[in-house]
């Protein structure tokens, strides 16, 4: 089967708009096909990845470009739905239907916490663990107790994602908080504080998938190998995450970040000491914390001293969230993942201006939602 590749990559900046999801959305796309010098038409098919968007967004978004007859297709998955569709792209081309496909991440959120009653049902939101920071909170309550965490470890975490983002202009927030003020900032649920945690936004990202040979074919100015993307609804998550159904505050099963990082990496041939930058689901400073140790790049119980160590900075050796993160940027849940992707590639084309790391030539992107939903991609240059 041949090797699949980024030949272009478009994003729409995260934030708060006076726009239509058609708007924001469209302007990615077309960003995406001038970055990879290709026409519409040119085109085989389309997957849009979204969760608060209404039914065949994907069409409605993508008619802006201009009307066609190819297949387009509304991907949810939760925060990974933008890993499942930019999947689906890849497997198009692999099993030679497809030689080029667009993949995009389309989101307008509501303000506020997500609304439980798209992923909750009626007896768990009676019960109060329908908000997102409840298990957050509970999960970095039992890892304080069990490993001696810090507040200010998970704090350093949330310094550094937003002293990165004052170099990014697609964050919707691109200030330097210090210390003090992020934990000085209001608790939202012990131990969590504002400056610690993402807010729902607008946004879009979109990628252009092709096959090796297209690439080859039309001369792509800086193709990035998909080294591996894959999703898995893990058979264990002993988090508090939804749905609720049960629960456990001591079991250590591999769950949904474990289980699909091993298999991105065994596709890759790779482990987490290959990777030279990450972007990760930080949708809390906590939960970043949690995924380094997931991801494998320290043992259980260890992530406050990788923090501590400053292994995740921008000149660590394996720098997480050189776009600030979602605590920076926002969590337009469809764009999540397409726009760590687009990170990603600017990484590995050296593109990234004052937030490049230096001799990036591996990067894995993570995201984890709902239902166990998870999606790790490993890019390659």
């Amino acid at each position: 089967m041949t090797d699949t590749v980024i030949i272009g990559a478009g994003i729409h900046p995260f934030g708060r708009f006076d726009k239509s999801a058609e708007d924001i959305g469209s302007y990615a796309a077309a960003m995406a096909l001038k970055d990879a010098g290709v026409a519409w038409s040119d085109i085989d098919a389309s997957y849009l990845s979204r969760m608060y968007l209404p039914a065949t967004s994907g069409a409605r978004i993508l008619r802006k470009l201009g009307a066609t007859d190819m297949s387009i297709v509304d991907v949810e998955a939760a925060c990974a739905s933008g890993g499942v569709a930019l999947r689906q792209a890849v497997l198009a081309i692999k099993s030679g239907e497809c030689d080029v496909v667009m993949v995009l991440g389309a989101e307008k959120m509501p303000r506020g916490f997500m609304d439980p009653r798209m992923i909750y049902a009626d007896w768990q939101i009676e019960m109060g663990m329908s908000m997102n920071p409840s298990y957050w909170s509970m999960r970095a309550m039992r890892h304080m107790h069990e490993f001696g965490t810090t507040e200010e470890q998970i704090a350093k975490i949330a310094y550094k994602n937003h002293l990165n983002s004052v170099h990014n202009p697609n964050a919707m927030y691109q200030k330097e908080f210090s210390m003090e003020e992020i934990l000085g900032s209001t608790m939202v649920c012990d131990p969590i504080r504002k400056l610690e945690i993402c807010a729902p936004d607008d946004g879009a990202a979109a990628v252009i998938v092709a096959s090796e040979d297209y690439a080859r074919k039309i001369g792509a100015r800086a193709p990035i190998r998909i080294a591996s993307c894959e999703h898995t609804v893990a058979r264990y998550s002993a988090d508090f995450r939804c749905p609720a159904d049960s629960m456990s505050a001591t079991a250590h099963n591999e769950g949904p970040t474990e289980v699909t990082a091993q298999k991105a990496y065994d596709k890759a041939g790779l482990g987490a000491e290959d990777i030279d930058c990450f972007e990760v689901q930080d949708t809390d400073a906590f939960c970043e914390l949690e995924i380094y140790e997931e991801l494998k790049l320290c043992p259980l119980g260890e992530g406050g001293r990788l923090i501590d160590e400053g292994v995740t900075t921008m000149t660590g050796a394996h720098p997480v969230n050189m776009s600030g993160g979602l605590i920076s940027k926002g969590e337009p849940v469809g764009a999540s993942h397409l726009g760590q992707v687009h990170e990603l590639v600017q990484q590995l084309r050296g593109e990234a201006g004052p937030r490049q790391v230096e001799n990036a030539k591996v990067g894995l992107g993570h995201v984890l939602g709902a239902g166990g939903n998870c999606a790790v991609t490993i890019l390659q240059k």
